[in-house]
């Protein structure tokens, strides 16, 4: 007995399909090559115009070198401070990671210190 049905199927789509597909290829061919553009290569007036950095956080550029160590030696101190407390809520191997960070910030602490000790102030 013959089956109706070839083994695989005849190519039932038809010319219409196809070119609707071809163009869909395009299409999104089309779409990607943009967007790589975009991101890739972006257009002149992007580097034309300069970025203003935001100045809410700005420290300001006259402040002297002993005023800044002493700020970020404080900054230090502190971070040590919240370090330490919040080792004592913890138990097992986050403890000795939070106190692992606690001994990182001290050791920066007592370096922005012995800079600040060499620090000659200005007359």
């Amino acid at each position: 007995m013959d089956k109706l049905i070839p083994d695989p199927p005849l190519n039932t789509t038809t010319q219409n399909a196809e070119t609707a597909q071809a163009e869909a290829l395009i299409k999104d061919h089309e779409a990607i090559k943009r967007a790589l553009d975009y991101y890739l290569d972006p257009p002149g007036q992007y580097s034309v115009k300069p970025r203003r950095p935001s100045t809410m956080f700005m420290v300001v550029p006259d402040v002297d070198s002993e005023s800044l160590l002493a700020h970020a030696c404080e900054s230090l101190a502190s971070a040590s401070v919240m370090a330490g407390d919040f080792a004592t809520n913890l138990v097992g191997p986050q403890r000795h990671t939070v106190l692992a960070i606690q001994q990182v910030v001290m050791l920066a602490e007592l370096a922005v210190n012995r800079v600040l000790d060499r620090v000659e102030v200005p007359a």
